[in-house]
């Protein structure tokens, strides 16, 4: 009983968090609409703010489109500063659009190691070969055409045509939603007005000055509209913000309400081989999905009731049908994902019988030590390479 009404509390507390929400759609009179603003002098104040404030990055002093694009991928979901030494790596390793379409993906991928979301890398590579075969190795220099590669939606692509050719092309990424939706009093999440955003940030981009113009926007957002405690005394925008001056920049942008991020318990095998040649199993993931044409350490799922030992041999014999012996624990990760946590239990273990089989998997290879390191892995797989290195081999070596 007492469990029930937890849960009924839990469902109470959703439903009111939605209602308060709805009502706040309901009232978009509190809101300002493009035809409001003054769209010229807003675009000459940021401009103005930004010839003094603005931000000295890398690709800021390229016009070609190939860098800017690299850039542009690099910066979705990650912050500036990590993502300026992989930017100076990238184009070491694949200096020309043709560089690029002619790697192998697994070199692309390695290149991306450590900086999260997969997925990316792998559109870029799709979308290179793309280039190269439909465009004549140039990157197209409209919106419809660059829209048509993969991993590039409106924002990107006006990003990338407007930095590399000046057009006169909007831009909605995270920092330009927050800023609008503060510049305009938004009263219901950015999600649902999107046309309305999309509107006001077409409105605002000068005919001649593209490039300038969202640069700065992106600087504003990053910089002075963070999302938490906005620097509104320096902001050129703040005579024209509807919610700096009702004293509810804090409270914008709304958000939605965010369901518990789930927490899985995870073991994993590091599977020295049997005849002591201190060589480890490690296997390719599927191209789809979640870390896709990663190298990884294989295990899976704890379920109900199982021990991490039990969950290992059942996911080995499960996923590479052998048989191994689980020894003793190396490790234990904490690592965070988009939507979801996982606690990596990382156990040493020797392979008892059978040939690995691809099962749930595209590769298999035993590989030793020092080899670990020309694969590309997952972050929290390349904590356990580490542990591994540090350790040393796991078998002596016969004389």
């Amino acid at each position: 009983m007492r469990s029930f009404r937890i849960f009924q509390r839990i469902c109470t507390d959703s439903h009111s968090m939605k209602t308060a929400i709805l009502q706040s759609d309901s009232q978009p009179e509190q809101s300002l609409k493009a035809q409001d603003l003054d769209s010229e002098a807003l675009s000459r104040s940021l401009l103005d703010w930004y010839q003094t404030s603005g931000r000295d990055l890398p690709w800021r002093k390229t016009r070609d489109p190939y860098k800017i694009w690299i850039s542009e991928i690099m910066l979705q979901q990650t912050q500036v500063k990590t993502v300026i030494p992989y930017f100076d790596r990238w184009l070491n390793l694949f200096p020309t659009l043709d560089a690029l379409a002619a790697s192998p993906l697994q070199s692309v991928l390695k290149a991306w190691e450590g900086l999260g979301y997969y997925a990316r890398a792998r559109n870029i590579h799709k979308a290179a070969i793309v280039i190269m075969e439909t465009f004549s190795g140039q990157f197209p220099d409209t919106l419809e055409n660059a829209m048509l590669l993969p991993g590039i939606g409106r924002t990107t692509a006006g990003g990338i045509l407007s930095s590399a050719f000046n057009a006169p092309l909007p831009i909605l990424d995270g920092n330009v939603k927050r800023v609008l939706a503060r510049l305009i009093n938004l009263t219901i999440p950015p999600d649902r007005s999107l046309a309305t955003l999309w509107e006001i940030s077409t409105s605002l981009v000068p005919l001649n000055q593209g490039r300038d113009f969202n640069q700065a926007f992106m600087d504003l957002g990053a910089t002075v509209c963070v999302p938490k405690a906005p620097n509104c005394v320096v902001c050129p925008w703040n005579r024209f913000c509807k919610s700096y001056n009702l004293g509810v920049q804090n409270q914008r942008p709304m958000t939605e309400p965010k369901a518990p991020i789930p927490h899985k318990i995870i073991g994993v095998a590091v599977i020295w081989n049997s005849n002591q040649d201190n060589t480890i199993l490690i296997d390719r993931r599927k191209p789809e999905g979640l870390l896709g044409g990663m190298w990884e350490f294989p295990g899976g799922k704890v379920e109900s009731g199982e021990t991490i030992p039990e969950c290992i041999k059942r996911e080995i014999q499960e996923e590479l049908g052998i048989e191994i012996a689980v020894d003793e624990s190396l490790m234990t990760i904490d690592h965070a994902y988009s939507h979801f946590k996982v606690k990596l239990n990382v156990y040493h273990c020797h392979h008892l019988s059978g040939t690995p089989q691809t099962i749930e998997c595209d590769e298999i290879k035993w590989v030793t030590l020092s080899e670990l390191n020309e694969y590309p892995f997952p972050t929290a797989n390349l904590k356990i390479i580490q542990a591994l290195q540090q350790s040393g081999p796991r078998f002596p070596v016969s004389p």
